[in-house]
């Protein structure tokens, strides 16, 4: 929103602070140019769930009015207070030039495509056009009735009830999460011996935008969470929803449950740590943190058949303390093996550096493939079956190169020895900013049969791409402090 025409981060001003003051939201924009800012979002695919896309365009649209001259470093300075996990920012960028004409606008589309695209890609229905870029597409909340009562978690397993959010937040004594200064850890040691190839990761947050959310009436059935995005796998398994039905029957009145940042953190599922070992000859072992009450079925045959055959790795489930950890995620233990099938196979052919390209199948059948210069920048060619629309297809591929990117370079959650979460914020998780998304070429085949999810193909074969143009360092991420 802009504060006295000034861009302010509206889930952090208090009400106190804007009284008296002139408070623009987009919807008081002047009309031409919030359309011509929304039709650039829709024209280079630059939002996808939509739940952070207004306060971005609100962002941008500020800094065009006190600069014209958008560059990508002013850009880049203007989005520092915001976070989009599903775009990949490159998008972002496009749409910049083309509201201020440094790019053609795009041409006519068929929306329906490009909502068959998105669907396939965010694994739950979506749509696509102007009401996404406005926060409009419909989230898990917006259907609540107004006098339901709300119900949030006090951190200690009870769900304070109330009238109101401020009511329920109190009885909770919920106190706002922080950043930790803590260094991330490796939970796991690698196993004995020699290994010539390596890999230990930490927990990683999905660190989806909209937090959970669900009501239920009583004797109904719950509002799922899931709305107008997929989550990356991490609302599958949400509380939201059975907490909503159990409250409003006990309760006799329609209840919302609403999770905040930190109960999505401390509640949510995270991507399993794992240490890895691989000999010469293509034998190793694999092993997976596994934390109380999480459930890793699924994942060693996931592991397998990323790895493919020329890997036979025996799988290991440790017991270690911390959050949730899911194989709901995205290509979770799919990903890792196809890693460790690429990052083998170029070792054994003597190619480990920028540049090296990596091809990666997925079990939908999409085919990626994937380099990383010695400057950063990445190139991606991808086939998944029919294009229905390559707006909607480029701006995910580039939010599963950017989420690629944050695995092997920045992202982990930082959690003490006894299992605690510390890390609170979504800022605290690494995930990549505007300035430091490198520029990404796409080409996109359009290829015989149906279409097929593309993302999870390039989300690995771009981890294996950054992995090996950084020599195959052993210890993810890459680039954050961390000791054991």
């Amino acid at each position: 929103m802009w504060v006295d025409g000034a861009p302010r981060v509206a889930c952090v001003t208090p009400c106190r602070r804007v009284e008296g003051r002139s408070v623009t939201t987009v919807d008081g924009l002047p009309d031409d140019v919030r359309e011509r800012w929304v039709q650039a979002f829709v024209d280079t695919g630059a939002s996808q769930c939509g739940f952070c896309t207004p306060g971005i365009l609100m962002r941008l649209a500020g800094a065009e009015a006190r600069r014209p001259e958008l560059d990508e470093h002013t850009v880049g300075t203007a989005l520092a207070a915001h976070l989009c996990r599903c775009t990949g920012w490159r998008s972002i960028y496009d749409a910049v030039a083309v509201a201020s004409g440094q790019l053609p606008a795009g041409g006519g589309r068929d929306l329906v495509a490009a909502g068959r695209r998105a669907t396939l890609e965010g694994g739950t229905p979506q749509v696509v056009g102007p009401d996404v870029v406005l926060g409009r597409a419909g989230f898990a909340d917006d259907t609540a009735p107004r006098d339901a009562l709300v119900a949030v978690p006090d951190g200690a397993g009870v769900w304070a009830v109330a009238d109101t959010l401020a009511a329920a937040r109190v009885a909770a004594g919920k106190v706002q999460g922080r950043n930790s200064t803590v260094a991330l850890r490796h939970p796991l040691d690698l196993p004995h011996g020699e290994f010539p190839l390596t890999l230990r990761t930490t927990f990683v947050e999905p660190a989806y935008l909209e937090p959970d959310a669900s009501w239920c009436a009583p004797g109904g059935d719950p509002a799922g969470p899931l709305a107008n995005g997929g989550a990356f796998g991490g609302k599958r398994t949400s509380v939201a929803a059975d907490v909503a039905r159990r409250l409003a029957d006990e309760h006799g009145r329609p209840v919302r449950v609403l999770l905040a940042r930190e109960d999505v953190v401390r509640l949510g599922p995270k991507r399993p740590p794992v240490a890895c070992a691989v000999a010469d000859d293509g034998t190793g072992v694999v092993r997976v943190a596994r934390t109380p009450g999480s459930d890793l079925t699924g994942w060693a045959e996931a592991l397998h058949a990323g790895a493919g055959p020329d890997l036979v790795l025996a799988v290991e489930e440790v017991a270690v303390p911390g959050p949730p950890v899911s194989t709901d995620l995205r290509a979770a233990g799919w990903a890792e093996g196809a890693v460790l099938a690429a990052a083998f196979a170029a070792r054994r052919a003597g190619r480990v550096g920028p540049g090296v390209p990596v091809t990666v199948t997925s079990p939908d059948g999409a085919v990626a493939t994937v380099a990383m210069d010695g400057a950063g920048a990445v190139s991606v060619r991808v086939a998944a079956g029919a294009v229905l629309d390559a707006v909607v297809l480029r701006s995910y591929v580039l939010g599963a190169v950017h989420q690629a990117l944050g695995w092997v370079r920045r992202e982990g959650v930082a959690v003490d020895e006894e299992g605690r979460v510390l890390d609170l914020t979504i800022r605290s998780f690494g995930v990549l900013p505007a300035r430091d998304m490198p520029h990404v070429e796409v080409v996109m085949e359009d290829t015989e049969g149906p279409p097929v999810r593309a993302g999870d193909a390039v989300f690995a074969a771009t981890a294996a791409a950054a992995w090996l143009a950084a020599g195959l360092a052993p210890d993810w991420p890459l680039d954050r402090g961390g000791s054991r």
